[in-house]
């Protein structure tokens, strides 16, 4: 089976939702994008440098545990991590704008 190649990020982005469709797992998501971002400002303007070895542990233990919990699926990142990475904080963005809802509609 040959894996797709992806050419952008806009590309990419609906591939990373169909990933992330499990109610629980984008909460999960959600916080830890959002945990992942005020310990890097908060380690950035108070320079607390140590504040940056909690990153991976925010984003990638919340992420990890919505994908093998609950989405039950291998997350993008493994694959993409760049384009995961970005997409990470793209539906980030969408989720709390209200452009992506946290529950998906299953057609």
């Amino acid at each position: 089976m040959s894996e797709k190649k992806f050419k952008s990020l806009k590309e990419f982005y609906p591939f990373y939702l169909s990933k992330h469709t499990n109610t629980t797992s984008r909460v999960l998501h959600f916080i830890g994008t959002g945990l992942v971002a005020l310990t890097f400002f908060t380690g950035f303007l108070f320079h607390q440098w140590r504040f940056f070895l909690a990153l991976p542990i925010f984003g990638f233990g919340f992420a990890w545990i919505g994908h093998f919990f609950f989405e039950k699926n291998k997350p993008t990142t493994f694959q993409y991590p760049i384009y995961s990475l970005a997409s990470d904080f793209l539906m980030f963005y969408d989720l709390l704008n209200g452009k992506q809802s946290f529950v998906v509609k299953k057609d």
